[in-house]
């Protein structure tokens, strides 16, 4: 057993001991993940920092539809040289998780952006205003039900080129790439045609 499988064993009995029944405990490419409620969110982050977990890496939002948000944290520890997944699931009809910047000060930046992007409100955080979208922008573009604007503003695919779309001038003659010669892939008797 490597000495990050044991530590990876080690904070899974911590887990365990702590929680019990309140931490569905799996595994992420052999690493442990920690699913727990949204009242023991901002407990785990801390009890995983007291276990040694003290580089905060990222923290982001999943859009799970049609009834939750998943928010998702990845911890690490660089003296076990293992990783930790925690994970929680907030209602979509009201999405407020508490703020976990009071435990890592790296979580501020990465809930302002969850924030902004899904809609997730974190209670308690020092300053949770826009921090990508330009001012006025309205929605959260990383919701499934967000329409994107360039799919109303141009059908998708849309045309490309003059002629693609059945409507216009023709398409320009199609050019090949440097050094293919002239009849390279065109069927065997349109090739006899060409050289005729």
């Amino acid at each position: 057993m490597t000495d990050s499988t044991q530590a990876g064993t080690g904070i899974r009995a911590a887990l365990e001991t702590r929680y019990g029944s309140r931490v569905r405990l799996s595994d992420s490419f052999g690493e442990p993940v920690a699913d727990v409620a949204p009242e023991d969110w901002v407990d785990l982050l801390a009890f995983a920092r007291a276990e040694g977990f003290v580089f905060f890496d990222w923290l982001t939002g999943v859009d799970e539809p049609p009834d939750a948000f998943a928010v998702v944290a990845h911890v690490f520890d660089p003296a076990a040289k293992t990783h930790l997944i925690a994970r929680t699931r907030v209602p979509r009809e009201d999405p407020r998780l508490p703020t976990a910047s009071g435990v890592f000060r790296g979580a501020d930046w990465h809930e302002r952006e969850t924030f902004e992007m899904f809609g997730v409100v974190f209670d308690g955080h020092p300053d949770l205003r826009p921090l990508l979208l330009p001012d006025g922008f309205e929605g959260h573009p990383l919701r499934k039900d967000f329409v994107l604007a360039a799919r109303v503003a141009k059908a998708w695919p849309g045309a490309k080129e003059p002629g693609e779309s059945g409507h216009g001038s023709p398409s320009r003659r199609k050019m090949l790439p440097p050094g293919v010669p002239s009849g390279w892939g065109a069927a065997p008797d349109q090739e006899e045609r060409r050289g005729e």
